[in-house]
């Protein structure tokens, strides 16, 4: 039996209809996408005149698979990480929750806010009045690798990715938004290296990690998987499909001789359970 099937009907049906919200399933109908012309089997540049002429756009709907399964950046959707990934946050929080495992909730790397508005939901859903949400994030995109990055960071310069770089305050609207945004919600801004070692973060019941690069993941880890407490969950978003990410998850588990399994959540997505 999964976690969430052991809540009472109101509160599965509120953490899944915000799940639902969150990522824009219930309205792709209403979400249209800029045709690439590069994958026009004719000419674009003609198609492009005709287009231009006319003051025309080529459009698509979203793809509901893609959507599923994290793999398109939503032009409106507060989280981009798709159902799968979403549901694994929701089974870590709420058996953490029922099984008294004592802490806060914590991502790194947060873009829009999506999966903290959950976090949050899923505290209000289940009556929980003492627990924190924590929303790291350096609210500027990503780092450029520096002159002393990891070898598997070197080259992957995504610090000008203007679609990544999400503000604060753009955040706290979208928490807003859902009813969500109050005193136990927990911004930490600037770059992880920076805020998470002196974050006033005690325990840690669940701890997401989504920094994509080796440096961003390995800072998280350091600072934070210490406090997470036994029976509590380590998620890390990135580790299929990040190469950087993957080495780092490794590297600190071999230095601190974790042998907790990982648990594939979808294509790129993992978790484990701290003993």
């Amino acid at each position: 039996m999964q976690a969430i099937d052991r809540l009472d009907p109101a509160a599965r049906a509120y953490i899944d209809l915000l799940s639902r919200c969150l990522t824009r399933e219930l309205f792709l109908d209403q979400e249209w996408w800029d045709v690439d012309l590069r994958d026009w089997p004719g000419d674009p540049d003609d198609l492009r005149s005709v287009l231009g002429a006319r003051r025309w756009r080529l459009v698509r709907r979203g793809d509901p698979a893609a959507r599923a399964e994290g793999r398109d950046w939503p032009p409106t959707a507060e989280t981009m990480i798709g159902g799968a990934r979403l549901a694994n946050v929701v089974e870590c929080c709420v058996t953490a929750l029922l099984d008294g495992v004592p802490g806060d909730l914590v991502e790194t790397g947060v873009w829009r806010g999506g999966t903290t508005i959950l976090m949050r939901g899923i505290l209000e859903a289940l009556g929980d009045v003492d627990r924190r949400v924590w929303v790291a994030d350096s609210f500027e995109g990503l780092p450029a690798p520096g002159a002393d990055a990891h070898p598997t960071d070197v080259g992957l310069d995504w610090s000008g990715v203007e679609v990544l770089k999400v503000g604060a305050d753009e955040v706290r609207a979208n928490f807003a938004r859902y009813g969500l945004l109050d005193e136990r919600v927990c911004f930490l801004e600037g770059w992880f290296a920076d805020t998470l070692p002196r974050a006033p973060i005690d325990r840690v019941a669940v701890l997401r990690l989504d920094g994509d690069l080796y440096g961003s993941t390995m800072d998280a880890l350091r600072a934070l998987e210490p406090r997470v407490v036994p029976g509590g969950f380590v998620v890390v978003d990135d580790y299929g499909g990040w190469e950087p990410c993957r080495a780092a998850v490794g590297d600190y588990r071999s230095e601190f001789g974790i042998t907790s399994p990982i648990i594939e959540v979808d294509w790129t997505g993992v978790y484990w359970r701290k003993d």
